[in-house]
């Protein structure tokens, strides 16, 4: 066996984890989840670095998946910029965990952290804290209810201090 096949292996198990001391809710109804949602502030990364008006549209495929489309202006550039995944349950489909892949074989865990018993707000993370997206079904969140959410990503060690605030403001124009 090749020397980095085992590294690699086990790199790409750890993907589809947890981070440490943080649960995926429960009583995860993956129907209402459904649906269009807005990013409110993002951890940066290089995939959706620059972007503005981001959202995820979250829709059921023939074999029970998840078609994940994400969805941002590259402000830079002056253009849309679109990623479309598969998304499937990491276990239990009541649990929030799912694996999301946008490059074929390889998933990465997306893991909802927090819900309100409505599903307008969430909270999702990755595989460790260097993600963390909080997420509404409208392009903003009252401070009331946003507070609660950051206060819970504090708690659980995320930075919020470094979160991105996306603008959602107008609909810019661009290819």
């Amino acid at each position: 066996m090749k020397k980095w096949l085992l590294p690699f292996c086990l790199w790409l198990a750890a993907c589809t984890g947890l981070p440490e001391n943080v649960e995926p809710v429960q009583g995860f109804e993956l129907n209402r989840y459904l649906g269009k949602w807005y990013e409110i502030a993002r951890l940066d990364h290089s995939f959706e670095r620059g972007m503005s008006h981001v959202t995820a549209q979250y829709s059921l495929n023939d074999d029970g998946s998840v078609k994940v489309v994400n969805r941002g202006y590259l402000v830079e550039d002056g253009k849309w910029k679109e990623a479309v995944g598969r998304a499937k349950f990491a276990g239990d489909p009541g649990t929030g965990h799912l694996e999301v892949s946008f490059f074929g074989p390889f998933y990465a865990s997306y893991v909802v952290v927090a819900l309100d018993e409505n599903y307008r707000h969430a909270m999702v993370t990755g595989y460790n804290r260097d993600y963390l997206w909080l997420l509404s079904r409208e392009p903003t969140i009252p401070g009331a209810e946003l507070k609660p959410l950051l206060q819970k990503a504090r708690e659980l060690g995320y930075d919020t201090d470094r979160l991105i605030f996306v603008d959602h403001r107008g609909e810019p124009s661009g290819d």
